[in-house]
């Protein structure tokens, strides 16, 4: 018996998540608890595990697609399930397959609003046993931030209304049932209908008097999906004459009208030869962790007076250290970078300098110093910008952190960090100079007051004691501060300290517990 998994809250707020990578294929038996897919949301990666065992019968997202929580994911058959069990809940805007005609099936109350989750029945528009049309009008309902009224998504007959006027109904539960008329119809698929009514040849059907209205509001009916392409091949929605039932506007329309070149312009525009091809612009959403880095680089530059500090460290000392050390550690398993060097001795630093590891609250009255050091590294991930800390630095060994930052880095670079990795920094480093960078104004991880940039090590020429010239491998550091809580003067004095354990690595034996 076939059932749909219904993709379930992952995370406190979050409402849809992009599909990363399916981890099986139609036509696979998983078990129970089984690794399904990889989503992405603006928070972290997500595994989806199995709730059945059975059979993959069909994957209703493509990977790259937006999948919504609370609506199918996928469906499979499932083991051992009974003909007639009943089946999960199927949500109103998920793409499943259509019913039969006559069949009634229940609309489910879509999202309405950001942070929408219930609103009250304010008037049913029809009634029980009363013949509806596609996109009539159904009820209103008010939300605590406005009334709306609810389009029927099919044509038929009304069956039962699950709620009576003054009742609190729950976004994604089903708000009436119908028996619908249209199904048949529907199930075309908009390939198949846009093969038989291509956009050069469907005048008859702009001609009708619904669409005259449509054309006349500005708005053209087409789906959320439809609406992104839209976006992403910079066309007017609203100047597109649609294929689909009632005017509606199918991808194969845009993607017809985009090959033909016909942009539904005036006449005169028309008819101006072409004198050169212009490339488009193309508009791309800003979702998962992009979003979420963009909203919180933003907070931060706009509630945080930054300045910036740099100076260059001399790292011919550290190079002699680890090239001692590298053999010992490798053969425990882990590889031995200049990182773990420079965050210990980022934790020693800060053991004197308690403000660089502290916390302002919002009305910048209370500033608390934290008794943990988590530094944070901030990792070029395939998802993005991950920031990763390693917690406790304070009490960790050389080794310790060695070994953790191998696991953040291994583990961000395929954007599978745990969530707990990612909360709870207190100071973070930024490493450009893996990159190629070698100086940079760093932006604040809020609500951290320090981060440190780290530019390319360089083989430069300077003087000696005796005012000789020698190679040195300098590595320049650009450090930003909250300057409502760290003054010029602190963080000179700080970043001296810091840099003097790095110039003498045996100073930090000294420091040691």
């Amino acid at each position: 018996m076939m059932k749909d998994f219904i993709l379930p809250d992952i995370g406190e707020g979050i409402i849809e998540c992009e599909i990363v990578e399916w981890l099986v294929k139609e036509g696979d038996h998983i078990v129970e608890d089984q690794a399904v897919a990889d989503v992405m949301t603006d928070k972290a990666l997500v595994q989806i595990p199995a709730m059945y065992s059975g059979v993959v019968n069909k994957l209703y997202y493509e990977k790259g697609d937006i999948a919504k929580v609370h609506e199918p994911l996928f469906s499979m058959d499932v083991d051992g399930a009974a003909p007639n069990e009943s089946t999960d809940e199927v949500t109103e805007q998920a793409p499943v397959a259509q019913p039969s005609s006559g069949e009634a099936v229940d609309f489910i109350l879509p999202d309405i609003g950001e942070g929408i989750v219930e609103c009250e029945l304010v008037e049913w528009l029809v009634e029980e046993g009363q013949v509806i049309v596609e996109d009539q009008p159904v009820a209103d309902v008010m939300t605590d931030k406005a009334m709306v009224q609810i389009p029927a998504k099919y044509s038929g007959t009304v069956v039962k209304l699950y709620y009576a006027k003054g009742d609190i109904a729950k976004v994604h539960t089903p708000l009436f049932s119908v028996e619908r008329s249209d199904a048949t119809a529907s199930t075309e698929t908009p390939l198949a209908s846009a093969a038989k009514t291509p956009v050069s040849q469907t005048p008859k059907a702009a001609a009708t008097g619904s669409d005259k209205a449509i054309k006349s509001s500005g708005k053209a009916l087409a789906s959320p999906a439809v609406r992104r392409v839209a976006r992403e091949m910079n066309i007017d929605l609203s100047l597109v004459a649609g294929s689909g039932k009632k005017g509606r506007v199918l991808k194969e329309d845009l993607l017809n009208l985009n090959q033909s070149g016909n942009t539904q312009t005036n006449e005169k525009e028309q008819e101006a030869p072409v004198l050169a091809v212009t490339a488009q612009d193309k508009t791309t959403p800003i979702r998962g962790m992009q979003a979420a880095m963009a909203r919180q680089m933003q907070d931060a530059v706009s509630t945080i007076p930054h300045f910036t500090v740099s100076d260059e460290i001399e790292m011919d000392a550290l190079i002699a250290a680890r090239k001692m050390l590298k053999p010992e550690f490798e053969k425990l398993g882990v590889k031995l970078s200049f990182m773990p060097f420079i965050i210990k001795a980022l934790s020693l630093a800060m053991t004197q300098f308690p403000v660089i590891n502290s916390r302002v609250n919002e009305s910048c009255t209370e500033l608390t110093y934290l008794g943990q050091h988590n530094i944070g590294m901030a990792i070029d991930s395939k998802l993005g910008l991950l920031v990763p800390n390693i917690k406790n630095v304070q009490s960790l060994s050389l080794f310790d952190v060695a070994k953790r930052a191998q696991e953040l880095v291994e583990l961000g670079r395929e954007g599978r960090v745990p969530a707990a990795d990612l909360k709870g920094g207190t100071v973070s480093i930024s490493n450009i100079g893996t990159l190629g960078g070698t100086t940079a104004t760093p932006v604040i991880n809020k609500p951290e007051v320090a981060i440190v940039a780290l530019g390319k090590m360089q083989k430069l020429p300077r003087f000696d004691e005796n005012d000789n010239v020698k190679a040195v491998n300098v590595m320049h550091i650009s450090w930003s501060g909250d300057h409502r809580v760290i003054d010029g003067a602190t963080m000179v004095r700080f970043s001296n300290l810091w840099k003097s354990y790095i110039e003498n690595p045996l100073k930090m034996l000294t420091e040691l517990r």
